[in-house]
């Protein structure tokens, strides 16, 4: 078998498939491993670090895709990139299908088996290779440093001979990986913490890290959670009065990190401007939803937005996960190579049960069609 690994085309996309210590493991099961020069090395992986583990560096994308029968990325490959790619050959990565529709006709098209990682069912067997949860949880820690480098006051509380500094109040809204990590930094840091979420399931786990948790109780909260671990879409008399509490609580924060998010919608709208303009200036907002439409209607993707009304700063930066490139590639690798492990039965050869929950979860497209169920029938 012989696995190819690209080197990221995509603006600011630091990350890589693989790590020198994968291509170990799949080289010593006599897995033939092609990587493309240079696809490491934003992530503190050089390529003769991957020639020593076993690996052969091809100049060019042509020559790592040639023959290729599995093809790890990070963000899949452009309609454009598919020419050398086989008929069959399997293509990994996080795709984000449910906003790149016409790139999963055009795998369809080409005939690959292309899967879509963020996709992996969250039961308890495919949680190493879960990736949503690995980058999440390094997203919510760089959220709160994020955070601390717009805020112009100290997170712990301080006693010294000049006086006391009052610690900083967290508000972090979503208390999924993400969130639960950027309350257990926040923590860390010495910061007052209050979070909070749909899912009444949440409660137990912000207490259980110290900090208080604030929700709307309804009958709706005891069915807010989807079978596979994810927050449902909640009706509009719950949005309003779940908007009504946070704009009490959000007016008494001076950090608010919002990680709100439904798969294959947009994300949800949890602060207004209004809302905004009720926190104090110097107050720092981070939005990591911020690329599937934002938690926040001030917020830009990208962007780091200084609101002149209130002096609030929204932080909306992008790919979160990518900004710490060297951890974030290698648990992303793990889970990779986690995957591959099921594939093949940790041999060397291909063996792929598609009757398996795993891959009936991720598997977006088969012999020349899209076959996932929740894309099959728009495609």
């Amino acid at each position: 078998m012989r696995v190819a690994v690209v080197k990221e085309r995509l603006d600011g996309e630091k990350r890589v498939a693989a790590t020198p210590e994968t291509v170990k493991k799949l080289a010593g099961r006599e897995i033939e491993v092609v990587v493309e020069a240079g696809a490491g090395f934003a992530a503190g992986f050089r390529d003769q670090a991957y020639k020593d583990a076993g690996a052969t560096v091809a100049e060019d994308r042509e020559q790592t895709l040639k023959g290729a029968h599995v093809i790890l990325t990070v963000r899949g490959l452009a309609k454009d990139e598919l020419e050398p790619v086989d008929k069959g050959a399997l293509l990994v990565g996080l795709i984000n299908p449910y906003q790149n529709g016409a790139l999963v006709k055009a795998y369809a098209d080409k005939g690959v088996l292309a899967c879509a990682m963020e996709f992996v069912p969250r039961i308890t067997r495919a949680q190493a290779m879960d990736v949503l949860s690995s980058q999440s949880n390094l997203a919510g820690y760089k959220a709160v440093l994020d955070a601390t480098e717009h805020f112009p006051r100290a997170m712990p509380m301080m006693m010294t001979a000049a006086g006391t500094i009052a610690p900083a109040k967290v508000f972090v809204m979503g208390a999924g990986v993400a969130g639960l990590q950027a309350i257990a930094t926040a923590r860390r840091l010495g910061a007052v913490v209050s979070a909070t979420d749909v899912r009444p399931a949440a409660k137990e786990q912000v207490e259980s890290l110290g900090g208080k948790f604030v929700m709307v109780d309804s009958e709706e909260t005891r069915e807010a959670e989807t079978a596979g671990g994810y927050a449902k879409e909640m009706s509009d008399d719950f949005k309003q009065k779940q908007a009504e509490l946070v704009a009490e609580t959000i007016k008494k924060q001076e950090i608010v990190i919002t990680t709100a998010l439904i798969p294959g919608k947009k994300a949800p709208t949890l602060i207004n401007a209004e809302m905004v303009r009720s926190m104090k200036p110097g107050s720092v907002i981070v939005d990591l939803a911020v690329e599937q439409g934002g938690n926040c209607t001030l917020s830009k993707a990208g962007e780091v937005v200084l609101d002149d009304k209130s002096g609030v700063t929204i932080v909306g930066h992008t790919n979160v996960a990518s900004r710490l490139p060297a951890d974030a590639s290698s648990l992303y690798a793990k889970n990779l190579l986690n995957f591959l492990d099921l594939l093949t039965a940790k041999g060397k050869d291909l063996e792929i049960d598609f009757e398996d929950d795993i891959v009936q979860g991720v598997l977006l497209t088969k012999d020349g069609g899209v076959v996932h169920p929740n894309l099959a029938k728009a495609a």
